[in-house]
């Protein structure tokens, strides 16, 4: 068959990534911070631990909040217990109460962000924000939601909007409206998080920016960032300050390392449109949630391809979607919104994210494990 060197389905919902020049530049404005909140003595101790009478947390844990805060341009940070899913559950208890509503996207939503709202006793009223009309209209005429949610990561294939449009029509209407943003696998990749945007709190798990499991971030306004760590007030409960600075160390290294990530990515579905592995129909890149390459294969051989890999060497489920312990290519099944959308894609489709791998490496294993099938 005949190959472009470029697919352009889903093109227009492909999210836009940094290059490895300007990851640099993200990098030396982390460290730029970290200069100005810790001396060298204090930045090479490896955290203290409980509830420091002057901070009601660790200090150290303190101090790499302000780094957070001053490097996305926000009022206050807060580091808590549950990743990315704990983040979002804080920062919805602090805003709403179990029976009000909030705005969400008119699609899939995300399995525990959809539990959250289930456990919370939150209603939701769905509208579709690859219109901007749309949630115009909706933001106008409502006098009920107390949240308006947005998730960056496209939540289905077809996804289109532009957060930073959609956040920036909120508040032109709206400027009372707190706007909370799932910036999980964006932060540190895309050109923005949520909080730069205007919105008025991001949250991410710092598991995802190679941080240590188990720590979300939430940055934004400094009235509910106060409130939130008034009622964490349990020692229990607190990131402790060799965590914090973990993450922080570790969040040094991640913009660059997936820039590099997303450079293969476009590597590998170019040279699979040119025809680098035979036995593939077509290869595009989608926002699933990571940004990846979705592979449709001329056969439907694809839980066979997937059980192949993984004895060539490619990881075939997730640890934590990008966390430090991903490191081999990851070539295995495609998610299943995506399936909901295109069921054909359960038995011809495969998600490939190169993670810390070159594009020669997945191009081998793939060929490797389509050939040893057919």
């Amino acid at each position: 068959m005949a190959y472009d060197p470029i697919n352009l389905k889903y093109h227009e919902s492909v999210l836009p990534t940094m290059t490895v020049k300007e990851a640099q530049q993200l990098q030396f404005k982390l460290v730029d911070n970290i200069s100005k909140q810790f001396t060298g003595d204090q930045f090479l101790s490896m955290g203290d631990l409980g509830v420091a009478p002057s901070f009601k947390r660790p200090e150290q844990t303190a101090r790499v909040e302000c780094v957070l805060a001053s490097f996305f341009g926000a009022e206050s940070a807060a580091l808590v217990r549950g990743a990315g899913t704990g983040a979002i559950r804080i920062i919805l208890t602090t805003l709403i109460s179990a029976g009000e509503s909030m705005f969400i996207h008119e699609a899939p939503t995300y399995t525990t962000t959809k539990d959250t709202v289930c456990m919370l006793g939150i209603k939701t009223k769905t509208i579709n924000y690859n219109d901007l009309s749309v949630v115009e209209n909706a933001v106008r005429d409502d006098d009920v939601c107390k949240v308006f949610y947005i998730q960056h990561a496209r939540q289905q294939p077809t996804d289109t909007y532009d957060i930073k449009k959609v956040i920036q029509t909120v508040k032109a209407i709206r400027p009372d409206l707190p706007i909370v943003v799932d910036d999980n696998y964006c932060a540190l990749k895309a050109y923005g998080i949520g909080v730069e945007y205007g919105a008025d709190y991001s949250t991410f798990s710092g598991f995802k920016v190679l941080g240590p499991e188990g720590i979300g971030v939430i940055v934004g306004k400094k009235d509910g960032v106060d409130l939130l760590q008034k009622k964490n007030y349990s020692g229990g409960g607190q990131v402790q300050g060799y965590e914090a600075m973990e993450l922080l160390r570790m969040m040094s290294f991640a913009p660059v390392l997936l820039a590099t990530q997303n450079e293969q990515v476009e590597i590998v579905c170019q040279k699979l449109n040119e025809g680098a592995v035979e036995g593939i129909e077509s290869a595009y890149m989608v926002n699933a949630q990571s940004k990846v390459i979705i592979v449709e294969l001329e056969k439907p051989i694809a839980q066979q391809v997937i059980q192949k890999s993984n004895a060539l060497g490619a990881a075939t489920h997730p640890v934590g979607a990008e966390s430090k312990y991903e490191i081999i290519p990851m070539i295995y099944k495609v998610s299943g919104s995506f399936i909901a959308a295109e069921p054909k894609l359960k038995d011809y489709g495969i998600r490939i994210n190169p993670m810390k791998s070159g594009a020669n490496t997945v191009l081998n294993i793939l060929d490797k494990a389509i050939h040893s099938v057919i």
